[in-house]
């Protein structure tokens, strides 16, 4: 049998430099309370020394009492290893710059990690049923997030595809973050003209993206055919964005195409899985033979020996 048991100590970590994300905060904490994690220590960086509060108040209404002005790769290091300040975790989550990417993949055998995540990712599958000025913003919304963030439309049709083009441009004029925005378009951001809605559903499944917008026609009934994906938003009323704070479902992500073998952080990922063994003395006596030959057939006679010799009393 299996019990399951919430790991005792966790380290979250929580964007603070060029942006601040309360969300960050909800998403990684909520899942570790429910999953019975009693020690959160949240680390996060404060430019000029001052703290986002409503990433504050994000983490104390969520009772943390342990809030460390720390962050970027030292941060990480510090709940790995531990400091004359600083307590070990068993594991670290949330998001972070390549920096603290790269230091979760170092330390990671030392302690747990979510993932090595990357920048954020969006691929929109859409029609022009779609107006091409949503379809725009909801690109733009993944584009502001890094400049190495990745936003891709993929769409069936090219007098589409050439508006939604226009109406991004006439975006990047407005946005409060155009700079990071612009950087992440020019750089990363891509539109895919394809024959038909099957084929969207193919590359989609090559290119594994974090999140997955389905905005065309009976994009329900394509469900079953995709493969990989860290989050689907299906249809008109599911932009990207809803999923970021509200609907329930978790932000962090797996990126770089890790959704091929990876899911959303969850309560899972906050517990362990502890195997259980009984055997009855009828069993023992069926399966006991087994054993001494598979042991003996590796060449381990001690493991041979705990079996048989216990047989000896039947």
């Amino acid at each position: 049998g299996w019990v399951w048991k919430p790991i005792d100590r966790v380290g979250v970590y929580v964007p603070g430099g060029k942006a601040s994300y309360p969300s960050s905060a909800i998403m990684n904490i909520v899942p570790a309370r429910v999953a019975g994690v009693n020690d959160i220590v949240l680390a996060s960086p404060s430019p000029d020394g001052v703290f986002n509060p409503l990433m504050l108040y994000a983490s104390i209404a969520m009772d943390i009492s342990k809030i460390l002005r720390v962050g970027g790769a030292q941060a990480v290091a510090a709940l790995a290893f531990g400091t004359e300040t600083i307590e070990k975790v068993d594991k670290i989550t949330g998001p972070g710059n390549k920096y603290v990417a790269e230091a979760k993949r170092q330390v990671f055998g030392r302690v747990g990690i979510d993932s090595v995540a990357g920048p954020s990712e969006v691929l929109l599958i859409a029609d022009k049923t779609m107006p091409e000025q949503l379809a725009a913003i909801d690109l733009l919304a993944q584009a502001e997030h890094d400049q190495n963030a990745q936003a891709i439309l993929i769409t069936n049709d090219r007098e589409y595809a050439l508006k939604v083009e226009n109406e991004i441009e006439n975006y990047l004029k407005k946005l409060k973050r155009k700079e990071v925005a612009e950087l992440s378009w020019r750089k990363f951001g891509a539109i895919v003209i394809v024959p038909d809605f099957k084929k969207a559903i193919e590359v989609s499944n090559l290119i594994a993206p974090e999140h997955l917008q389905l905005c065309f026609a009976d994009a329900e009934n394509y469900l079953d055919h995709i493969k990989n994906a860290g989050s689907i938003f299906l249809g008109f009323w599911s932009p990207e964005a809803m999923g970021d704070y509200i609907t329930g479902s978790n932000h962090v992500l797996p990126t770089n195409g890790t959704a091929k073998f990876s899911s959303s952080l969850s309560v899972f990922d906050f517990m362990k899985r502890v195997a259980i063994t009984k055997v009855t003395k009828k069993g023992f006596q069926k399966l006991g033979p087994s054993v001494v030959r598979l042991a003996n057939s590796e060449g381990l006679q001690a493991h041979s020996l705990s079996v048989s010799e216990r047989l000896k009393y039947f």
